[in-house]
């Protein structure tokens, strides 16, 4: 929550960029990702991948509030670094989910490679509550050999009457990350 002045500011502030930029922001196709973030991709390794894994990201694109009388909507935005400084990072799905567990939108109509130390983000606004109070992403990445685990997070924000919210929702492992 957003009580103090610094806090406030800080979440004005962002609330200020989303609403300049977010409008232009909508649901992103690969293609959008790929023309956004070109300075973050290389080429798909040719070698083999044989380390792989996948997340499991937590989203609040909408939270129940007063015991499900009131409703706040926020905007989504998923961060995937690559922490890695020497090897790319391929990602090979993105994928939304409402709260039922059925799949929204798929980011990614082909894989895509991160340079080392490099981001891509998703961003869904807050206009679209199709992933509900219990939306979550799947990030499924591969690597050619020992890798740094990936980074990956969900920015939520948004607002009910003059309060303003901003808070963070970290990826989890959910497949081993290993060789295949």
């Amino acid at each position: 929550m957003c009580h103090s002045l610094v806090g406030r500011f800080f979440c004005t502030a962002l609330l200020c960029l989303l609403a300049i930029y977010g409008p232009a922001a909508r649901a992103q196709t690969s293609a959008g990702i790929e023309l956004t973030f070109a300075n973050s991709l290389t080429s798909i390794p040719t070698e083999n991948l044989g380390v792989a894994g996948a997340f499991y990201v937590p989203a609040y694109s909408s939270v129940s509030m007063s015991q499900g009388k009131t409703r706040a909507d926020f905007s989504v935005t998923l961060s995937i670094h690559n922490a890695s400084e020497t090897r790319p990072l391929v990602l090979k799905r993105i994928a939304y989910f409402d709260t039922g567990g059925k799949m929204v939108e798929s980011y990614l109509k082909a894989p895509i490679a991160l340079k080392p130390f490099s981001t891509v983000e998703v961003f869904v606004p807050t206009t679209d509550v199709r992933g509900g109070t219990g939306a979550n992403f799947v990030v499924d990445w591969a690597a050619t050999g020992e890798i740094a685990e990936p980074v990956v997070e969900a920015l939520m924000l948004g607002g009910l009457g003059s309060g303003h919210y901003a808070f963070i929702s970290q990826g989890r492992p959910i497949k081993v990350v290993g060789k295949n």
